[in-house]
């Protein structure tokens, strides 16, 4: 038709480029398209971390306090990296640290820099920072903070990613904390958050980057308990609610689970149309969140009889090794378990003699051996146990506490290991064994009461183990000294 079809071509080609140019800035926008966070959050509002908030505190006021620490020759801080397990009240702290300083407060997540294009990501980073800087002067602010969740996303170690977006990303943010572009006024103080800061790079946390790493851990007794009337505040509880009993309860609770709880108990008093939130339901909140919902599931009756016995097994060698120690014993479906042994804590313990790892693989057999003493035989419900009972005899051996003496786990055989875990689960058994004897003839009678009640209180239980031992002259345990180790997982009695 003699018409020349290039220029069209041209023009169609020229628009697909425009569109897809756009495309990618519209892209790079989007993280940052959202207005900054309103922070209100304040340290006194944070539970359980006095010891973090404290560190954190001490390292906010190099940017708080400019004027006199430059009299002094300090360089301002230009990240501080907050390490410890989810729940722990990592992005808390840093909207608190945005309010202790007056700052301007950015949040982004690390997978938000990540995409399928090259360039992309550092472009964001770019981005990011620029609208720190640029929003701090809007408002009259000298300072900008800048929060990065699971930052381990972008920031791990260079050369391990097979995408070379990555690099670039971290490379970025290398440059944008403390390079070429880095600026005085406003100052922009990078927090991030992590649960894995073992996988970062080390360009990342080399000083004049995160120059502070402050550890959130898990809340101790007294912490979960600030924790407890803080999230507890304003809502209705009846007198006999006693948060200290529910904080030793909830031993390995991190401030998530905690809060968790507190709303799990509400609902259970609106679902029971309930003016106010008694201790029952709060009971059942930490078994919820412990074990998950209850299930639908609908064992048979001897399948509910195997399961009280089971968890009676537990119950009488926790109690009477460690008097004192259980709280709530219950054959209510939750989770993948069909029934489980609550127990209460004395302390928090982060050290364990070999006498006490002992006695957390005894608690671990009973299950088990009271189902071989009433019924001649065991079933596949102990398998968690096994596990528990298996890891607890490894961890004897590598902490040098078995008979062979000091280890290096790294070059210690196979064959040595495995035959040594087997005579400490042999030894136990045998002594698990020779507590229950006593026993044998009243647990089945009781457990037609833990079945026809489907969960007992720790109270009626001890009870119930005294009046047997007054019966037959069993002596009671006398030891004082005694320590309550948190053990739930090792009572599991799951279906396979």
């Amino acid at each position: 038709m003699n018409v020349n079809i290039l220029p069209l071509l041209f023009l169609v080609a020229l628009c697909v480029g425009v569109w897809v140019m756009m495309d990618r800035r519209t892209a790079v926008a989007g993280a940052s398209r959202e207005a900054p966070v309103r922070h209100q959050v304040s340290f006194d509002q944070i539970g359980g971390q006095e010891h973090a908030k404290r560190e954190l505190r001490e390292a906010l006021d190099f940017l708080r306090y400019r004027d006199r620490i430059k009299s002094l020759g300090i360089r301002p801080l230009k990240g501080i990296l907050l390490t410890g397990p989810p729940g722990t009240g990592k992005t808390l702290m840093a909207k608190a640290a945005a309010t202790y300083t007056d700052s301007v407060f950015l949040a982004a997540s690390g997978s938000e820099f990540v995409e399928m294009y090259v360039g992309v990501g550092a472009q964001r980073v770019r981005e990011l920072f620029r609208k720190a800087r640029q929003q701090a002067k809007k408002e009259n602010k000298d300072s900008a903070i800048i929060f990065i969740d699971e930052i381990d996303v972008v920031g791990g170690r260079r050369g391990q990613h097979s995408h070379q977006e990555y690099d670039q990303t971290l490379n970025q943010l290398l440059t944008e904390m403390d390079g070429m572009s880095t600026t005085q006024s406003p100052l922009v103080l990078v927090m991030a958050a992590t649960n894995r800061a073992d996988i970062l790079d080390s360009a990342l946390l080399r000083p004049g980057r995160f120059d502070r790493q402050i550890q959130v851990d898990l809340p101790d007794k007294e912490g979960r308990l600030h924790i407890l009337r803080i999230q507890t505040a304003g809502k209705p509880l009846r007198r006999d609610v006693s948060l200290e009993h529910i904080a030793r309860e909830t031993f390995g609770f991190s401030g998530a689970q905690l809060e968790a709880l507190v709303n799990e108990a509400a609902i259970a008093a609106l679902r029971a149309g309930e003016q106010q939130i008694n201790q029952e339901m709060f009971r059942d909140s930490v078994d919820k969140v412990l074990m998950g919902e209850r299930t639908g599931r609908r064992p048979t009756d001897d399948e509910l009889q195997r399961v009280a016995v089971h968890e009676l097994g537990h119950a009488i060698v926790s109690e009477l090794m460690r008097p004192g120690t259980v709280s709530h014993i219950t054959i209510a479906p939750r989770g993948n378990a069909l029934g489980f042994v609550r127990q209460i804590p004395e302390a928090d313990r982060y050290l364990y003699t070999l006498e006490q790892l002992q006695e957390q693989v005894n608690v671990a057999l009973g299950g088990c051996l009271a189902e071989e003493h009433h019924y001649g035989n065991r079933s596949t419900g102990a398998q968690n146990d096994f596990v528990q009972a298996s890891s607890l005899a490894r961890t004897i051996v590598v902490c040098g506490l078995s008979r062979i003496g000091i280890v290096d786990e790294e070059h210690l055989p196979e064959a040595v290991l495995d035959t040594e875990v087997r005579f400490i689960l042999a030894e136990q058994e045998r002594i698990t064994r020779e507590i229950l004897r006593p026993y044998r003839e009243d647990i089945a009678e009781f457990a037609a009461d833990i079945v026809r009640d489907e969960s007992l209180d720790g109270s009626a239980f001890r009870e119930w183990l005294t009046k047997v031992q007054t019966k037959k002259s069993v002596p009671s345990p006398t030891s004082s000294d005694v320590v309550s180790v948190p053990y739930v997982a090792s009572t599991e009695l799951t279906l396979q």
